[in-house]
């Protein structure tokens, strides 16, 4: 039994995705599958960063096409990452394809800790990735990632290159001041410093690049929304009802902008006793999951409140780094794919295919 190349198409064409629930035809990442001689040829293309599932998804087309009576197959699974259209009028940033704004309605929900294992997660999954530490007054990622009393250097005077942690590029304005020295700024200096931090980062072709937004709703945050070629933004925040109640403030800032919501994560949504196991909604249960019913956006998942997720941050190592084997570094991964795979649904952005036009008089 044989068949040909057009029937090899048609069947791994119909094939699912296990990580999209889409066909490999219908989310256009077969780019090849040919037979010759009894020996099948497959070439796939993701459009989002799944390092951890090619293997699976080789193994599947492959079963498949044996099944189908063909001797031998050759499957190649493959990521590439392209820029998603942001809000209109804004300046695409360069150096970067696609920026994903952490944003939570309050303080203390964890979202830098989200973030930087969001960022690290992606990294893992094989995506070019950078980490603004965009919370001006209360930057935490250079403790978080290991970099704590590092600057970035200045080659050519005019821009910075980030540091790099753990296969990440950071910058963050705790690189740049006293870390004991409070940031007494009025919103349109901060907003003005966080600006020059993403224009004037000599970011190098990512991927990705996550910004860990200020927390609330406030000045600061509504201009950086309105400003930064924002692909889509993730709303971190706890079951507990006063946390939902402003992070739900965040996600209607983020409609009036024109920013899509990738998805909601819901952090500390569960504890379990280290000593005796015992499991209990210290925050209240589901109240993320609501949220999302409420607004019609993705459930990314949740997270637990688990003393090690804490400690690993302040150690400068975060969970996906630190336990890259554990459940919670599954849950983390589970998310940034969730996240990629939102994006890459979205329309590309074409706009840096076309050349820039200067009129000048010679």
């Amino acid at each position: 039994m044989s068949i040909s190349s057009s029937e090899l198409q048609a069947l791994v064409g119909q094939l699912i995705d296990p990580n999209t629930g889409k066909s490999f035809a219908s989310a256009r990442a077969l780019k090849t599958a040919t037979v010759a001689d009894g020996q099948a040829t497959i070439s796939i293309e993701l459009a989002y960063p799944a390092r951890s599932q090619h293997a699976a998804i080789a193994a599947q087309i492959e079963a498949a096409v044996l099944a189908a009576g063909v001797a031998k197959a050759s499957v190649s699974v493959v990521s590439k990452i392209v820029p998603h259209t942001v809000q209109a009028n804004v300046k695409l940033l360069p150096g970067v394809r696609n920026i994903i704004a952490v944003a939570s309605g309050k303080g203390g929900v964890g979202k830098s800790t989200t973030s930087a294992n969001l960022a690290l997660a992606l990294a893992q999954e094989g995506a070019r990735v950078g980490l603004l530490d965009a919370d001006i007054y209360g930057p935490s990622q250079p403790e978080m990632l290991g970099l704590a009393g590092q600057s970035p250097q200045s080659p050519d005077n005019k821009t910075m290159t980030p540091l790099v942690a753990h296969g990440i590029q950071v910058n963050s304005i705790g690189f740049l001041i006293d870390p004991e020295q409070p940031m007494v700024w009025r919103g349109p200096m901060a907003t003005q410093a966080l600006r020059q931090l993403l224009n004037e980062t000599a970011w190098d072709d990512l991927d990705y690049l996550v910004i860990d937004m200020p927390p609330g709703t406030g000045d600061i945050q509504l201009t950086l929304a309105q400003s930064v070629p924002v692909t889509g933004a993730v709303i971190v925040t706890t079951p507990q009802d006063i946390a939902l109640l402003d992070a739900r403030k965040g996600l209607k800032m983020f409609e009036k902008v024109g920013i899509p919501i990738l998805g909601i994560v819901e952090n500390m949504s569960i504890h379990i006793c280290s000593n005796c196991g015992h499991a209990e909604h210290i925050f209240g249960q589901g109240g993320g999951a609501q949220m999302c019913g409420d607004y019609g956006v993705p459930f990314l998942g949740s997270l637990p409140l688990d003393i090690k997720i804490r400690e690993q941050a302040d150690s400068g190592t975060p969970t996906v780094v630190a336990a890259p084997d554990s459940a919670v570094a599954q849950s983390y991964r589970s998310i940034a794919r969730q996240v990629a795979i939102a994006i890459a649904e979205k329309q590309r952005d074409l706009r840096h295919k076309f050349p820039s036009i200067v009129v000048q008089n010679t």
